[in-house]
């Protein structure tokens, strides 16, 4: 098969093929640049693969970068843009099921691409749009199906990530599992456990991001792969719930939307400890659990001011449109209302500040000072008093009195 027109992104690229070329070597696209290609999706990264060794491509090119010459990749440079150039390689037995204990860089093509995960991403194309597919993965493509590459039990021992990776790439592509993959991903599932949670949570938020998220899921599910990540063994019944109360064309607009999903699913009474296992950084922890509480707020009927001014706009919005996917009753525009109405949206915007008051009522700095101003910014927040110098100063006065 010959691609008749090449994606700008591959015509790009294509100098640094034909230089390649020209010093003698062999260079493809490889990988889901092309089955992107194939499938006219978005481009993203344009991977090249070449039977040129690290140091020759530093030969080659004048400005390069190594960032993984052990592993055979170096990053090219080519005026603004970057490209990663890897020598095609075989792999020797992994260790501790995701990496391999040795490196081997060859000159064939066809041994480099046997080494990877499935079919659809053991593609290549040369500079003229010629695809060189050795494992049927075109037909894969055009069938919808996810196959491992060769022994399927083989490629996820090898790197029991790729369990995950299948079931995202599921989530993205929305094509079906081919039996013996699904088979051989179901057994090497409790290997997750030996993979490290960072790279987990990724293609798990990946999958979760997807538009078949459901049918991942579903997969994830049936397969018992749960029971291998943070804080899922057991809750089979909870991941179907959330399948269950979104709607059938649900799709989370975030990251945070979907885990705040995820755990109001999970019906967990704190969401921190759930994402600290899954190694989450203390911002995404804070955005989830804040559209926890706002869900869960909202359950007791429409939010109050005092709600509003709590959290940002766009966590309200997301709160409200989890409401929404599982079809329970919304009212954005009574939401945007009372959020707008509020008189400040942030404490800096109060008039007054510690400082005016310790000088004018000789209040000392500490714990008395601070409940004060939060009863102050509480005041202001429910229109019980104006933003107003004055009106702040007779309500400080007698707040001092009582």
């Amino acid at each position: 098969m010959r691609l008749k027109h090449l994606p700008s992104e591959f015509q790009e690229a294509l100098p640094i093929l034909k230089k390649i070329k020209a010093a003698g070597f062999e260079a493809y696209f490889v990988g889901g640049s092309v089955r992107d290609a194939l499938l006219n999706r978005p481009i993203h990264d344009v991977d090249i693969a070449s039977s040129s060794y690290p140091q020759e491509i530093k030969q080659i090119f004048p400005r390069t970068i190594d960032v993984g010459i052990e592993h055979g990749t170096v990053l090219v440079l080519d005026g603004e843009r970057e490209y990663e150039v890897t020598t095609f390689r075989t792999e020797d037995t992994y260790v501790d099921y995701r990496r391999p204990s040795q490196v081997s860089f060859v000159r064939s093509l066809e041994e480099d691409l046997k080494r990877r995960d499935f079919t659809i991403n053991a593609l290549a194309l040369d500079e003229e749009g010629n695809l060189i597919d050795k494992f049927a993965g075109l037909a894969d493509l055009e069938q919808q199906v996810l196959r491992a590459v060769g022994i399927a039990s083989e490629r996820f021992n090898e790197d029991a990530l790729r369990v995950m990776r299948g079931f995202r790439f599921q989530a993205s592509l929305g094509f079906k599992l081919e039996e013996n993959t699904r088979l051989a991903m179901t057994s090497c599932a409790p290997l997750l456990e030996k993979i490290s949670v960072e790279r987990v949570f990724i293609e798990f938020d990946k999958l979760l991001a997807g538009p078949f998220w459901r049918r991942a899921l579903l997969s994830l599910i049936e397969s018992g792969a749960y029971h291998y990540l943070p804080g899922l063994k057991d809750r089979g019944q909870a991941l179907e719930q959330l399948l269950e109360e979104t709607k059938s064309d649900t799709q989370f607009k975030t990251s945070e939307q979907a885990w705040a999903s995820l755990i109001l699913a999970l019906d967990l009474t704190s969401a921190r400890p759930f994402l600290k296992a899954w190694k989450t950084s203390n911002d995404f922890q804070k955005k989830v659990e804040d559209l926890v509480s706002i869900y869960r707020i909202r359950q007791q009927g429409p939010l109050e001011k005092k709600d509003c001014y709590r959290f940002s706009w766009d966590l309200l919005e997301l709160a409200e449109q989890i409401r929404q996917e599982a079809g329970l009753e919304v009212n954005f525009d009574l939401l945007e209302q009372t959020y707008q109405s509020l008189a400040i949206h942030d404490k800096q915007e109060i008039v007054v500040n510690g400082r005016l008051l310790i000088e004018e009522f000789n209040i000392q700095p500490g714990p008395d000072l601070g409940r004060m101003l939060k009863e102050l910014e509480l005041a202001i927040v429910e229109d019980r008093i104006p933003n107003e110098k004055d009106a702040i100063m007779k309500f400080i006065k007698e707040l001092d009195h009582e």
